[in-house]
């Protein structure tokens, strides 16, 4: 998703550590204002409650925003057992409990079924669109969409803690393709459990090859923008593309490419070399 305002011609990328408690959309526009950029927009939306890994895509970095939505990402995640909540995460309110917990070997035993290619029926407060209607939209006016299960990937999915006094928490950490919502995730593991059971935090730590250990927080961006330091922040337009296959075009070849026309080849298309030091300059 992009937006175009008025302000200054910067093209790049910010990796944003997004906080706790404002939407993708605020995000991106506080980005936005503290660079004065004419166009930002960002890759894989995270809901207010999540924070983590926002790639925001500056001037013409925008056109290559579905790149990155199509990575794999990485999310560390909080369930909590033993309730359902209506937005399937810790802000919407309890519509079903039990008092049933699951020990640490119903889980493991169970985790291997959401491991691989699976079925996950979305969230009713998610933004998938049906017939032009948002479905979070549907669900705030009590009629919610009827949404097909999806095919989604989950390469890793595994137990980090066990909270073993209680049984009601568990943090799980998962490797998974675009599309994967981690409340459905949770939801299905405590239907699965006999327990119910939501997401109550949620980290992206990792979208493609970028991870949280480079990203930057709203408030160290604006420190910086109070020392004109804060277009530092921007990375370079390739950064975030080392790994995707590039043909090198004449300028006559390039022309006819930008007039959708086909050209033809016989090199090997090589892979765009980015100095590692790039990803590490936020450090």
């Amino acid at each position: 998703m992009s937006r175009q305002k008025n302000g200054d011609r910067i093209t790049g990328w910010v990796i944003l550590d997004k906080p706790l408690g404002i939407s993708s959309n605020a995000a991106i526009m506080q980005v936005r204002r503290l660079l004065n950029a004419n166009r930002v927009g960002h890759a894989g939306t995270l809901d207010p409650m999540a924070t983590g890994v926002l790639p925001i895509a500056l001037g013409e970095a925008t056109k290559l925003i579905s790149y990155l939505v199509a990575d794999q990402k990485t999310y560390r995640f909080t369930v909590k057992f033993g309730e359902a909540r209506s937005t399937d995460d810790a802000e919407g309110e309890v519509i079903a409990s039990s008092p049933l917990r699951p020990s640490r070997a119903d889980l493991l035993q169970l985790l291997p079924q959401f491991r691989g290619l699976i079925l996950q029926r979305p969230p009713i407060f998610s933004a998938i669109q049906q017939g032009g209607v948002r479905a979070y939209d549907a669900a705030r006016q009590g009629k919610p969409l009827d949404l097909p299960p999806r095919q989604v990937q989950i390469d890793r999915l595994e137990i980090i803690e066990f909270d073993d006094s209680n049984r009601e928490f568990a943090i799980l950490e998962m490797d998974c393709g675009p599309g994967t919502f981690v409340r459905s995730l949770a939801r299905d593991l405590g239907d699965k459990l006999g327990s119910f059971a939501y997401v109550a935090k949620l980290h992206r730590s990792r979208v493609g090859k970028i991870t949280d250990s480079i990203a930057i927080s709203l408030d160290k961006l604006a420190e910086l923008r109070h020392s004109n330091g804060a277009i530092n922040s921007v990375l370079p337009l390739l950064t975030l593309l080392d790994d995707i296959p590039a043909l090198p075009v004449t300028a006559a070849e390039a022309r006819l490419i930008g007039l959708g026309q086909a050209i033809a080849f016989s090199l090997p298309p090589y892979r765009i070399e980015v100095s590692s030091t790039s990803l590490e300059s936020q450090g």
